[in-house]
């Protein structure tokens, strides 16, 4: 495994510190490398959602498609217990 040295404020590391002493983290080695995968899997997704909505734009949905869609959510709404309409 590399080892990845930086700098960073007190501020910053006292908040550190505060997850680890609240066992949110395992260490400071933990947290940074959760935060860093946390904004790694963020990036992914976002870039992913905005790969979707291209192709959305592309190839919009056939009105067959909506009609479709619609018909399916009402059918699971109607099914869950609190519906009252």
């Amino acid at each position: 495994m590399t080892q990845l040295v930086t700098r960073i404020d007190d501020s910053l590391l006292a908040q550190v510190d505060e997850i680890v002493s609240s066992g949110e983290a395992a260490s400071r080695s933990d947290a940074v490398r959760r935060a860093l995968e946390a904004m790694i899997d963020e990036r992914r997704r976002r870039r992913e959602g905005e790969a979707i909505a291209e192709a959305y734009r592309r190839v919009p949905e056939t009105p067959e498609e909506l009609r479709w869609a619609e018909h399916s959510t009402r059918s699971m709404i109607s099914e869950e217990p609190w519906e009252t309409w």
